[in-house]
């Protein structure tokens, strides 16, 4: 996992900048005078800011870090005042988990919105925060964002350097319709369980069956992807249990070595974020270790009594997925594939027009997009395609897409180089051959309808260039991938 690619080096900078700006919001927090609950809470605001506002623009991104104290503050005066009403309190959560997940139904805004006030709420829970300490948690987080957009707008702009691409839209659709108000009921039904569950295991520390089952929703979009979220989060956990007793317990909460521990667990969780999902949650549990070794609290019964909720999150969000408005991994795969195979036929239709002496058609962006979308579709056959799945055919069909759809990417993105060939152009054969391939698109995602034949007249006129014949070859092998996917993509449905 740690010798995953890392382009540019943007994980381990983004990584040493959270860090940075995490060790500063606390610093800043203790300068200040404000309690340890308080520069808790401010490392939490610190970290949810840089890890979730993940607008494609940076100007987007500082809008957002200026919204977040408009949810936060006031979740955090709700969660204060309901402390010693656990029915009102418990209640006013699942409406929180409700309104944060089907915040996402506006792109990364909403996203990073919802999360931040679930988190607030589920802070309260985790410090025992009363009204008293209002104020104390309002300066913190206030403090902490100041502190992060100094640094991530100012001091240490890895997006501006490094801009993000653009993130597909997100699917839509009205009412149950929309996965997000699918996944709504799915999180407020799986939260529900958990906290139910988890109060019986404990009065105190229920909230962490709640953020278990929370957390597994977060970037899934259905029932498979959940199912394999789930089962690597409790991988990561029992792993951070493991280390947090060799690691955590022996430190007794002594402030220098558990805050340096901190720090490198703050940069593990988001060096690993991206490629493993195990390994970020072994980061977040040890982290967890080490805070309620700072509160005074920590021993080994506690850490195992973390290991329970977060099997009971687990098992709440798995019973979610399958009974409550169930989103299929086939229904979740099939329309981003069709949103791949889509942007196949735009990438090819660019180049043609680019390759017919249009000088405004640039297939680049097609290609950057196709890109995205194939790790979109990558992400939700991960279900099909790990090793404990018991589906083979299902595997084997799900291991045949992912390879011509690969191949489809690497001869669209050839075909994008040989287009910004000026003499490649002028040869009929390249807008046949295109428009064989936007058939060839045509009949798999609109089945049972054939479209209208190409021209014949425009097979003329063979000029020979090099590049045509580049162009040509890399149509030939998109029309051939494309060809081979109409079997896999029929057997799925």
């Amino acid at each position: 996992m740690f010798v995953t690619p890392d382009p540019g080096r943007l994980r381990l900078r983004t990584s040493a900048r959270a860090v940075v700006g995490v060790g500063l919001a606390v610093t800043a927090t203790v300068l200040c005078g404000l309690s340890l609950a308080a520069s808790i809470t401010a490392g939490l605001a610190a970290m949810l800011a840089l890890f979730t506002v993940a607008d494609p623009t940076v100007r987007r991104q500082a809008a957002t870090t200026a919204l977040l104290p408009l949810v936060g503050f006031p979740v955090l005066a709700v969660a204060t005042a309901l402390h010693e009403l656990p029915l009102l309190r418990d209640a006013a959560f699942l409406a929180v988990v409700f309104c944060g997940v089907a915040a996402r139904r506006w792109g990364p805004r909403g996203n990073a919105l919802g999360i931040f006030a679930f988190m607030m709420f589920f802070a309260t829970q985790f410090l025992h925060a009363v009204p008293g300490q209002l104020p104390q948690l309002y300066a913190a987080v206030a403090v902490a964002l100041l502190a992060v957009a100094g640094v991530r707008f100012g001091a240490w702009c890895v997006e501006r350097r490094n801009p993000p691409p653009a993130a597909p839209a997100p699917p839509t659709g009205r009412r149950l319709a929309h996965p997000a108000t699918r996944q709504a009921f799915q999180a407020t039904a799986a939260c529900a369980f958990a906290l139910a569950i988890g109060q019986a295991l404990s009065g105190e520390r229920w909230y962490w069956a709640v953020g278990a089952a929370w957390w597994i929703f977060v970037n899934t979009a259905s029932r498979g992807e959940t199912l394999v979220r789930g089962f690597r989060r409790i991988v990561g956990t029992v792993c951070g249990i493991a280390a947090g007793l060799v690691v955590a317990v022996p430190l007794h909460g002594a402030p220098a070595p558990t805050v340096a521990l901190i720090a490198v667990c703050v940069f593990g969780i988001f060096y690993t974020a991206a490629p493993s999902y195990s390994w970020m949650m072994f980061f977040v549990t040890v982290m967890a270790a080490l805070l309620y070794g700072l509160l005074g609290v920590l021993h080994p019964g506690l850490l195992a009594l973390r290991f329970g909720q977060t099997a009971v999150g687990a098992l709440g969000a798995a019973l979610a997925v399958a009974t409550v408005l169930p989103i299929t991994t086939h229904a979740a795969t099939d329309a981003w594939i069709q949103r791949a195979l889509n942007c196949v036929r735009r990438c090819t239709a660019a180049a043609a027009r680019r390759l017919a002496g249009d000088a405004t058609a640039d297939p680049a962006p097609d290609v950057a997009e196709l890109e995205l979308l194939l790790a979109r579709v990558r992400l939700s056959l991960a279900p099909l395609l790990h090793p404990l799945s018991p589906l083979r055919a299902r595997k084997d069909r799900a291991r045949a897409v992912m390879v011509l759809l690969d191949d489809c990417a690497r001869q669209v993105r050839g075909l994008a180089e040989t287009a910004a060939d000026p003499d490649a152009s002028h040869d009929a054969r390249l807008t046949a051959a295109c428009q064989r391939v936007e058939a060839a698109v045509h009949r798999l995602t609109s089945p049972g309808c054939e479209p209208s034949p190409a021209s014949a007249a425009l097979t003329a006129d063979a000029h020979h260039h090099p590049g045509a014949e580049r162009a040509l070859a890399h149509l030939h092998g998109l029309e051939t991938a494309l060809t081979g996917l109409a079997a896999p993509l029929g057997a799925a449905r």
